[in-house]
């Protein structure tokens, strides 16, 4: 520690702080442009300019370490005068049309100049103009570069957080302007970050232009719906009409950062596809009605089917309060334990659920990618959790963590990492067997005990000609103290998903027993993913997650609810689609979720759901799944109620509503009353605030949590691990077949799901739905960028954009599954992942198919 004191208050910090860190400590306000607290000191605006003693000349605060015994004054007559000349060559050159900038009433510059800035100005050539007329960069992004002040915020933020390299910077001195390549943002994210640092009107959103001033918009703090990452956000209204979004420097994990889906992407709230009153089937049609008559045809259908099996599905965007309300909803009132939330296609819960008793990390992602080693399985996270990979590239570049990546698809932090193992599709379980076997062969040399026989029991995939092997990246591990591995909820689509996560719990236990210091989260693209788990939205598991079977957890619930709960375990949502088609279900009940759209088999998918008995659909959009069903509740959206998220990290924080729901529509809780009701039953608390208090009193990992006490950042949910359980180094799943292309899929960076396909900003943004492979396989079939391809399986088949991707290993294909009208679902076959497929010009297979004497058709296109 040093001891430094600033305007005769003296304090002690630790080695290595700047003059500015410390000044904000004592609470001392020093002026500044170009410092942001997550890039290096560039000390360019000289704003910060402060008195040290001893030394000649002004300092900068924001790039000066502080030295045992420094005297330091940052309000002299000098600083006064200095200051004031800054801000008065910047206002040489700087427009003066605050009425009309989107900046007004929250510009820097404006602040700097009333508090510190000239009444006065020497200058009196004309301003420099750079254009005239503002530059629109993207559809999202507009420039005037006349008002840039240089401070450079922007190219950092977009070069050092976000990794783009989007935006630069051409000539020198005064003439130094900003800019996108040749005028355009072709490598940009949209994610505004740019908007969000730049202190002036320079780079502004366009979908905001001209729409209202600062003082005008209600704000709330939220956190955002696009992914588990858990980003907060502050959403302005006005009228009830949402506005825009921004985000504040100083809370949440994000830090000011946003991704394009947070951004641009809450307009869906207002979608057109909003339901907007009941619905109930009548002849085969869907018609709207009054909640009265929808509640006596709901009674009488009910009724009908009371002696068949009942499901519920739930979507893991909804706030905890609704998914705890659900199960508590389908386990008294139904008598169900049928009951599942759309977290893939596969979660085999008695392997993961000791992957997550026995390590799940409950703390500040920041604190625990700051282990020496990071290992990211699965997945990609440039396009899942975008703000992730902003915090895991600064762990990388500034704090030296050695970041390594295990995956099928290349990711933008590869260029990063210190070792890339690119596995075949579905290869994860393999390629983390053979990380295991480099480790036990150092384990053997240093222990000679458990490690002995890990490669005789493990397997080895040959490793790809384009990435690292195993061996480099197990002895990455070695050499680090510490561990930290992410998880991507990608890994869950496969049905080898029970290997995987056995192989993830081996190799902690593995690591844990060589004395690494160890952490573990899954990153999830849903909102509120490991809330569902805690939640109990499984079939299996009770809130906590608690075994359904355990002596405990069940009588202390029926006793709290008042009611018996089913000692049969349920039965997860693949086989509630079994019972559909066998003609055995007699009511299935889905809340915020589109499975028609989203899982494997859609022919298999539409039939079951139309065989059963009953379907009830609560959603705020008029989705696929709700086009079959028989009563149709129009629900309150995101943002029209109030509850929590429990993000990847387990904190969990506040939902604010912005706005009333849409017409019709009732908060999801109110809904589940007037279900209950139709049963002769009352959920008692029914209210959000109270059910958060039942949440904190019944599931372990939130007890002592309070509303209150949640504040700015949230709180964490505590973790009580238990010792490693289940079967150690079992043998890993064979071989994938690799003699054709191989289809994956998963989000792409604007869309993941079906809340932001209606967003209209996003969707200006996006993509045109693409097929992505790699440029040797297009050109062995004679394709290029650019092209209309089709890509066919033995299911189906459908027709897109190709997308050649050079960092793409052979035999990979890629498809988003965020494209409603691609149905890409209808490509897969239950129970079959990756799916094997080819590609092929689109004119062609429409000449094959017209020899074949087939036409093409509008739900299959050729």
């Amino acid at each position: 520690m040093v001891r430094v004191t600033i305007d005769e208050r003296t304090l002690e910090v630790e080695a290595g702080s700047t003059v500015l860190q410390a000044a904000e400590r004592l609470g001392i306000d020093i002026p500044t442009f170009c410092y942001l607290k997550r890039l290096p000191a560039l000390a360019s605006c000289r704003m910060c300019l402060v008195e040290i003693e001893g030394q000649r000349r002004l300092q900068p605060s924001c790039a000066t370490a502080v030295t045992d015994g420094m005297v330091v004054r940052t309000n002299t007559q000098l600083i006064d005068e200095t200051r004031s000349s800054m801000l008065d060559m910047l206002l040489a050159n700087h427009p003066l049309d605050c009425p009309i900038c989107d900046k007004g009433g929250e510009c820097e510059l404006q602040d700097m100049v009333m508090a510190y800035g000239p009444r006065t100005s020497r200058f009196r050539d004309a301003k420099r103009v750079f254009h005239s007329e503002d530059i629109r960069l993207s559809p999202v992004i507009i420039m005037n570069v006349n008002r840039c002040i240089q401070c450079q915020r922007c190219v950092r933020m977009c070069e050092e957080v976000v990794g783009a390299v989007a935006l630069g910077t051409i000539e020198k001195g005064m003439d130094t302007a900003v800019t996108g390549f040749e005028g355009s943002l072709a490598s940009c994210d949209q994610c505004g970050n740019c908007v969000e640092v730049c202190p002036v009107g320079a780079l502004m959103s366009f979908p905001y232009r001209y729409k209202a001033r600062p003082w005008d918009l209600v704000e709330t703090d939220t956190v955002c719906p696009h992914c588990g990452t858990g980003c907060q956000l502050t959403v302005g209204a006005r009228k009830g009409e949402f506005m825009r979004v921004r985000s504040k420097v100083e809370h949440g994990i994000n830090r000011e950062t946003l991704c394009v889906r947070g951004r641009f992407g809450l307009d869906f709230v207002g979608s057109q596809d909003r339901i907007k009153r009941p619905m109930i089937r009548r002849d085969g049609v869907l018609v709207p009605v009054s909640w009265n008559e929808a509640g006596d045809y709901l009674r009488r259908r009910l009724s009908a089917v009371a002696s068949k099996a009942v499901g519920g599905l739930a979507s893991p965007r909804l706030p905890n309060e609704v998914l705890y309300q659900f199960q508590k909803l389908m386990r008294t009132a139904f008598r169900t334990n049928n009951i599942d939330c759309s977290s893939r296609w596969s979660t085999p819960f008695d392997a993961l659920g000791p992957l997550v008793a026995s390590f799940y990390t409950r703390a500040p992602l920041e604190e625990v990618i700051g282990n020496d080693c990071v290992l990211v399985v699965g997945g990609n996270v440039t396009d899942e959790n975008p703000v992730t990979e902003y915090l895991l590239r600064d762990c990388a570049r500034r704090r030296q963590a050695g970041l390594l990546m295990l995956s099928a698809r290349p990711s933008r932090l590869d260029a990063d990492a210190r070792a890339v193992v690119r596995v075949p599709p579905g290869g994860e379980a393999q390629g983390l067997a053979a990380v295991m076997s480099g480790l036990g062969a150092a384990g053997q040399a240093l222990t000679g005990n458990v490690f002995a026989d890990i490669g005789a029991k493990t397997g080895r995939p040959a490793a790809a000609t384009d990435s690292d092997g195993p061996d480099r990246l197990a002895a990455a591990l070695l050499e680090g103290r510490s561990v930290t591995m992410l998880v991507s909820a990608d890994l869950l689509r496969s049905p080898l998903a029970r290997a995987t996560l056995q192989q993830l719990n081996n190799l902690l236990q593995v690591l844990r027993a060589l004395g690494k210091g160890l952490a573990m989260q899954f990153l999830f693209d849903r909102a509120n993913q490991l809330g569902a788990w805690d939640m109990g939205v499984l079939p299996t598991a009770l809130p906590g997650p608690r075994a359904l079977a355990g002596d405990a957890a069940r009588p202390t619930l029926e006793r709290a609810w008042g009611a018996e709960i089913p000692s049969e375990p349920g039965v997860d949502f693949d086989a509630m689609l079994e019972l559909c088609d066998r003609k055995r279900m007699g009511a299935l009940y889905v809340v915020g979720s589109d499975p028609l759209m989203s899982y494997p088999d859609r022919g298999f998918v539409q039939r079951a759901l139309r065989a059963a008995d009953l379907l009830i659909v609560q959603d705020a959009f008029l989705t696929d799944t709700a086009g079959l069903a028989d009563v149709v509740l129009p629900a309150a959206s995101y943002g029209e109620e109030s509850g929590t998220f429990t993000n990847n990290e387990g904190r969990i924080q506040k939902v604010c509503k912005f706005r009333e729901p849409a017409l019709e529509a009732r908060d999801n809780l109110a809904i589940f009353d007037f279900v209950a009701a139709l049963h002769g039953q009352a959920l008692q608390p029914s209210i959000q605030g109270e059910i958060f208090g039942e949440i904190a009193r019944l599931v372990p990992a939130y007890q002592g949590l309070t509303q209150d006490g949640l504040g700015a950042d949230g709180a964490f949910t505590k973790a009580t691990l238990a010792p490693p359980v289940g079967e150690f180094f079992a043998h890993p799943p064979a071989p994938i077949a690799a003699d054709r292309l191989m289809l994956v899929t998963g989000n792409c960076l604007f869309h993941n799901g079906y809340l932001s396909e209606r967003s209209e900003i996003l969707n200006t943004v996006a993509d045109d739905p693409y097929v992505e492979m790699s440029a040797p396989d297009a050109a062995q079939r004679g394709l290029a960028d650019g092209d209309q391809v089709v890509v066919r399986s033995a299911q189906g088949e459908l027709t897109a954009k190709l997308k050649v991707n050079k960092r793409f290993p052979r035999g990979l294909v890629f498809v988003p599954e965020n494209y409603r009208s691609l149905r890409l679902n209808s490509l897969m076959r239950r129970g079959e992942y990756p799916c094997p497929v080819e590609v092929q010009m689109a004119h062609a297979a429409f000449e094959i198919a017209t020899l074949a004497g087939v036409g093409a058709r509008p739900d299959n296109p050729i």
